[in-house]
């Protein structure tokens, strides 16, 4: 009898420590980790009972040192507004007012006459001090309504890729595009009453706090994206689009191995704090929303899927005609000229046309085919952004001509959108393999517990030995070939390569004097940290890729070596 007596007590007591503990817990979120958040909604609800405070989740780009700073926050500030009966002197009230806060005058007193109406806003998001100091005037029929908004510190930064919130058809505030967009339900919040059930509010979220963190989306995104880096991207693709005029100028820094894009953006793009009188024009994302061909970047992933069938090697040679005609169709170097018999290296080295369309055909029809398709030139990559639309191999799916591969061969005739691209020229700098391109890394929860997301593994497409020998041939590339190499790192080997397109424009016709010019690379060459991708589309007064980006490229790369502080990789660096 005792026996069973003590074993209930021990039950007993261990089931009220368990309580305490969920007691003690939800009290803590209750007062320390949400405490500034239930202060804000008390305040809110003394000063205007009827409205709730607006609650988002943060977005945060990622220092490399792993630290945190918001791209999408919620800043705390007052609304002001009128009942213009109340309203002693419209006068004196606006002179009180217009001392603490920019109004117009006009706008002022056309509310302070409609009388009739009990509730028009004089102005919306003022800041801290100013709302408390109007409060603090306890001027008649003004009242002082606690708010709270989405920012964006960043303003232009990542704009099209973080995205903004604003009223969708159902005059609810939602993502629009973006991050915002794409990962709405896990920033939204549902607001809670302050006058609500205590005990129910208390213990509302003890299963978030105790249950596995993977049951739950819902928190704060933590993105791969790096302010510095992405800071740096954006100078120089506005540098590039003002120079030349350009119509859009885009640019992608990702880590290969991963897929985890470190910056990311286009020029011109708009500001997410103003974006009411930004061009809608640019709040799409022409990263994952435009096809575009690109042109001999290509070459580098046709050489691949050459060496990875074996049907060439790097010593293999071919005769080089200058121009040739596939199925009543010419086509040519972009110079017109022969070389005669030529290696494999010149059709990196030289930009063949005629190189690349020989690998091409010697690969077939259907194995080329396929390479493309498994690089996912032809899909959706997956990619955590919202509208992404798939890559075109229209050309080389529908057609058995052999000219429609060997325009493909170096890059046109098919179009993909840019993130598509850097996915397939990754494989080059990840041993053969494609990665799952994502900006967010993981999930904050409210607990503070970072649910971390998976982004699938790497998918062969070509072998290790392939991925190294073309890229020992783009090394060469920037050695002997880029700018003369004056380019050259010395101390750090560089593996990269051109692109210039021509436009397709009405009936499939290509222009003649807008070009798409594109830009790859990717270092320590061998052990590749990071991939760059730049485009300028319709540059005005040059035609070669290699004039507009290769600068623009080695900048980047110079940058990113001395902030990352990457080590020397060549072994005969005296340094």
């Amino acid at each position: 009898m005792r026996r069973e007596i003590r074993t209930r007590l021990r039950i007993l007591t261990i089931g009220l420590a368990l309580v305490a503990l969920l007691l003690i817990t939800r009290l803590y979120f209750v007062q320390i980790v949400d405490g500034e958040e239930f202060s804000l909604r008390a305040e809110r609800q003394y000063l205007s009972a009827s409205q709730e405070l607006y609650d988002r989740g943060t977005i945060y780009f990622s220092r490399k040192d792993g630290t945190v700073l918001s791209a999408a926050t919620l800043r705390n500030g007052f609304t002001i507004a009128m009942h213009p009966k109340l309203v002693e002197d419209a006068e004196a009230t606006y002179a009180a007012l217009s001392a603490l806060i920019p109004i117009d005058r006009k706008v002022f007193f056309a509310s302070a006459a409609r009388t009739e109406d009990p509730y028009e806003v004089v102005a919306k998001r003022v800041g801290e001090d100013e709302g408390r100091a109007i409060q603090a005037l306890d001027l008649a029929g003004i009242k002082v309504e606690r708010e709270r908004w989405r920012a964006y510190p960043g303003e232009t930064r990542a704009a099209q890729s973080i995205g903004f919130v604003a009223f969708d058809d159902d005059d609810t505030l939602a993502g629009r595009f973006g991050l915002e967009r794409y990962y709405n339900d896990a920033l939204s919040r549902d607001s809670v009453g302050v006058f609500g059930n205590f005990f129910a509010e208390l213990f509302s979220n003890v299963h978030s706090v105790v249950s596995d963190a993977r049951e739950t989306r819902e928190g704060d995104l933590i993105t791969s994206i790096e302010p510095v880096v992405q800071e740096k991207l954006d100078q120089i693709l506005l540098e590039v689009n003002a120079q030349y005029g350009s119509y859009e100028t885009g640019g992608i820094i990702m880590n290969p191995k991963t897929g985890e894009i470190i910056a990311l953006d286009t020029a011109p793009s708009f500001d997410a704090n103003d974006f009411a009188n930004g061009d809608p024009a640019h709040f799409g994302n022409p990263l994952v929303e435009h096809r575009y061909e690109f042109g001999s970047i290509v070459k580098a992933l046709t050489m691949a899927a050459g060496l990875d069938s074996g049907v060439v090697t790097p010593n293999t040679t071919y005769n080089d005609t200058g121009c040739t005609t596939l199925n009543n169709k010419r086509f040519c170097n972009y110079d017109l000229k022969a070389r005669g018999v030529t290696p494999m290296q010149e059709i990196l080295s030289q930009s063949l046309n005629m190189g690349a369309s020989y690998v091409a055909l010697q690969v077939g029809h259907e194995k080329f085919r396929g390479y493309f398709k498994d690089l996912g030139m032809a899909t959706e990559t997956g990619i955590d952004l919202p509208s992404e639309i798939k890559g075109d191999l229209g050309n080389i799916e529908t057609s058995p001509r052999d000219i429609e591969y060997a325009t493909a061969s170096y890059g046109q005739g098919i179009a993909q959108t840019p993130v598509q691209m850097i996915r397939a020229l990754g494989a080059l700098a990840n041993e053969g393999q494609v990665v799952t391109p994502h900006l967010v890394t993981k999930i904050r929860l409210e607990s503070g517990i970072d649910k971390q997301l998976s982004w699938g593994t790497p998918e062969r497409v070509f072998s290790a030995k392939a991925a190294e020998e073309t890229t020992r041939m783009l090394v060469k590339v920037v050695d002997d070939k880029l700018a003369g190499g004056t380019v050259k790192i010395p101390e750090m080997s560089v593996a990269a390569k051109t692109g210039t397109a021509q436009i397709a424009g009405p009936g499939g016709t290509y222009s003649e004097n807008k070009y798409f010019h594109s830009f790859f690379g990717y270092f320590p060459a061998y052990d590749p940290k990071f991939i760059i991708l730049l485009y300028t589309r319709e540059p005005g007064g040059v035609q070669y890729a290699s004039e507009t980006l290769t600068h623009p490229f080695m900048d980047l790369t110079h940058f990113l070596i001395n902030y990352y502080e990457i080590p020397p990789d060549r072994a005969d660096y005296p340094g």
